[in-house]
């Protein structure tokens, strides 16, 4: 009778011990990686280094402070410039960091794109809202990227009509008066000299409605004929030029050097992404 006792405790030690290896041996959860929305990024690497002073854009803040923690991680950034305002700091660190994986021209230009974003992310954050250029395509007669395509396809759509394009993307020193921002993606220029001065303004409306910033170049501003001007916003092929016509645009400038008020109609100025989800 004596054994019944002592062979309880063993089961009851037995079964303790079990449960205890058991809450030591189950795994423990892993911790989710905070999100990088790609399209907010780029947006802040746009706007902010066109500021006159170190606002933050809005919606971007903690995206671009995990971006620019990754960036101190890596001894490219000093941690008094870890503040959520991806300005001209940031960009010059960024660039650092593309070099750093080789490349080179406007793949370097400090702009993030896809690649760089993830792998500057690895073990510290996960990209969300990715966007891409694209590959390289002809489309009236001038060189695209397929998302600067679609784009003009869906402004066509709404015109009515196809335009005639003078000037595409990817055309480094192509025509000296563009100030380089043809030289990476997004960028066209429309031929406007046979358009009425109505048709112009509409067509520069419909453009901005879908995403791009764009304006109507006139004989008085510079040497050049009338034509459109358009920059694809948040392309990540942009050129250094580009991408500063592209802050002035959001910031209500005409994109020239002198960066005067802008002269075009009022829009809601909005990504093709953001069109696309409206």
């Amino acid at each position: 009778m004596k054994v019944w006792p002592k062979l309880l405790v063993k089961v009851g030690l037995l079964t303790a011990t079990a449960a205890t290896s058991f809450a030591v041996a189950a795994p423990l959860q892993a911790v989710a990686l905070p999100a990088v929305n790609m399209e907010a990024v780029l947006k802040a690497a746009q706007i902010d280094p066109r500021r006159a002073d170190s606002a933050i854009t809005p919606g971007a803040k903690d995206s671009v402070l995990a971006v620019e923690q990754a960036l101190n991680a890596k001894g490219l950034l000093a941690a008094q410039y870890v503040d959520g305002h991806f300005g001209t700091t940031t960009i010059t660190a960024y660039s650092q960091y593309q070099k750093s994986l080789g490349y080179t021209g406007i793949d370097a230009s400090g702009f993030p794109g896809k690649t760089s974003l993830e792998k500057l992310g690895t073990s510290r954050y996960t990209v969300t809202n990715p966007v891409s250029a694209g590959a390289r395509v002809t489309y009236h007669g001038e060189t695209l990227n397929t998302r600067t395509k679609a784009m003009l396809v869906e402004a066509e759509r709404l015109l009515g009509f196809q335009v005639t394009l003078s000037q595409g993307s990817y055309n480094p020193g192509g025509v000296g008066a563009s100030a380089g921002t043809h030289d990476g993606g997004g960028a066209m220029d429309i031929a406007a000299a046979s358009m009425s001065g109505t048709t112009r303004t509409n067509v520069v409306r419909t453009l901005r409605k879908v995403g791009f910033a764009a304006w109507l170049r006139t004989p008085d501003q510079a040497d050049w004929g009338y034509h459109i001007h358009a920059i694809a916003l948040a392309d990540p092929d942009q050129s250094s030029g580009a991408q500063h016509q592209s802050g002035d645009y959001y910031l209500g400038m005409n994109g020239l050097a002198g960066r005067d008020p802008d002269d075009g109609p009022a829009v809601t100025k909005v990504t093709w992404e953001e069109y696309q989800r409206a």
